[in-house]
């Protein structure tokens, strides 16, 4: 190995060293992560509409509440035996299964409206059940490995740096999240129907799905997998690693699991919101090069370019918070992250109201998907947070641990908020859910503790 590599604390970070360093990458490593690129871009593309399409296609609030909490089951689940899975084939057989499964789940969500309601047994099943189906065979991509991707970078880099490595990587991969939604957005403005328009997506995200799939098994040297080992050891695995989990983390987890649960309930319903609730384009006209451009968006394509706004913060505000974190500690980033979590509701719901006497509800809504980008801030901080604690080779092991524990108690959120959204107001789930998220904000102010190599 070479003696001359620049030590830690002089690498760079960056979004440009994130891409210089990408393509730098061992080819397995790279072709890996052009996968993942290809079905975050794909999931990223259909996900935030389905809500959207599923009250299209007849689902009530409460069923898009259903199928949020349907989300955070498959979220609590998949990891465990996805690791399983691997180890058992090898990670070449293994990623080409994923990322055929997801991609059939993409493809089912775009037949569903053809369809139709079908009565199997005198029971009608909606086309909007079909959403369901989906669901648990795209999102099979999507939770693999997240252990791993933890565990890779707590290896790779200085404790005292790590919420500039998880920055690095999260600038690339979110890179996805931008482009994504934008994309659906162009797509979906080219027919006025939206259950036409958001198949062109999900279209798209099938041939995203399969062009991901057949790269990465073509492309993966699969000489280095070891097949058949790792056996999983079941419950009494999880319940020692539960036990041995770094006393740190624990308030972390609990003001985390608050706060996740407060975003849950409300996330499947932002699209809603701007669709349904404000029920509102944009038109205007933009000039360039001395031409001007009529833009007339429906609500729909609208949310996408909201999205769009969002990720654009979160961008170039993740690398500048992890700098800051170095130098006053990774709890209060964590914590403003935490804050912009939990009083997002409430800015949703009423802040283009509140806003109306000085800018339109269309530039309100703006504002408001502006500031919601301000939550990812504080993601490579938390994200440094829960996995420096772990034991140096421990990290995959801590870091699904968590996930399992948090992910699970997060499972009836949504369904919470449907309930809230369907029988009670959209105004009482969101201020409920802001509620909610604001007490974990505090909790985790009060009990929280600071990383040492940050201290």
């Amino acid at each position: 190995m070479s003696t001359d590599q620049a030590p830690a604390d002089q690498e760079e970070t960056g979004p440009l060293a994130t891409f210089r360093q990408f393509f730098a990458l061992e080819r397995d490593v790279l072709v890996v992560s052009l996968a993942m690129f290809a079905f975050s871009l794909g999931f990223q593309m259909t996900n935030r509409f389905l809500p959207e399409y599923m009250v299209a296609l007849g689902a009530s609030g409460f069923v898009v509440g259903l199928f949020g909490t349907f989300g955070n089951v498959i979220s609590a689940l998949y990891p465990y035996p996805g690791g399983a899975i691997s180890d058992r084939v090898g990670s070449r057989y293994a990623l080409t299964l994923f990322g055929l499964v997801s991609t059939v789940g993409f493809a089912v969500w775009l037949v569903a409206p053809t369809v139709g309601t079908v009565t199997v047994a005198g029971v009608a099943i909606e086309p909007w059940l079909w959403i369901f189906v989906g669901l648990v065979l795209a999102q099979a991509w999507k939770s693999f490995g997240l252990g791993a991707t933890f565990a890779v970078v707590k290896q790779a880099t200085d404790p005292s740096r790590l919420a500039a490595g998880f920055a690095s990587t999260e600038t690339f991969r979110r890179t996805a999240f931008l482009i994504g939604p934008v994309l659906a957005a162009v797509l979906i403005g080219l027919h006025p129907a939206f259950t036409v328009s958001f198949r062109y997506v999900l279209a798209v995200a099938v041939a995203f799905g399969a062009v991901g799939t057949l790269a990465q098994h073509v492309l993966y040297d699969a000489t280095g997998d070891s097949v058949g080992g790792g056996r999983f050891e079941g419950l009494a695995r999880i319940r020692t690693d539960l036990r041995e989990m770094p006393d740190p983390l624990r308030p972390l987890l609990i003001g985390d699991t608050l706060v996740r649960f407060a975003n849950g309930m409300v996330y499947v319903f932002f699209v809603l919101v701007v669709t349904r609730i404000f029920s509102v384009g944009l038109e205007t006209t933009v000039a360039v090069g001395g031409f001007s451009y009529a833009v007339d968006l429906s609500p729909q394509a609208f949310f996408g370019y909201l999205l769009g706004v969002e990720m654009v913060i979160a961008l170039v505000t993740m690398i500048p918070a992890a700098k800051l974190a170095e130098r006053v500690g990774l709890k209060p980033v964590v914590a403003l992250g935490f804050l912009v979590y939990g009083v997002f509701p409430v800015v949703l719901v009423f802040g283009p109201e509140l806003l109306s006497p000085l800018v339109s509800v269309q530039w309100a809504l703006v504002l408001v998907f502006a500031f919601s980008g301000l939550r990812f801030a504080g993601l490579p901080s938390h994200k440094a947070l829960i996995v420096g604690p772990a034991d140096r080779g421990a990290g995959g092991r801590v870091t699904g641990t968590y996930y399992l524990l948090r992910n699970t108690i997060v499972i009836p959120s949504a369904a919470i908020g449907g309930y809230l959204w369907d029988f009670v107001s959209p105004e009482v789930a969101f201020t409920v859910a802001a509620a909610i998220g604001l007490v974990g904000t505090g909790y985790f102010l009060v009990f929280g503790e600071e990383f040492e190599a940050y201290a």
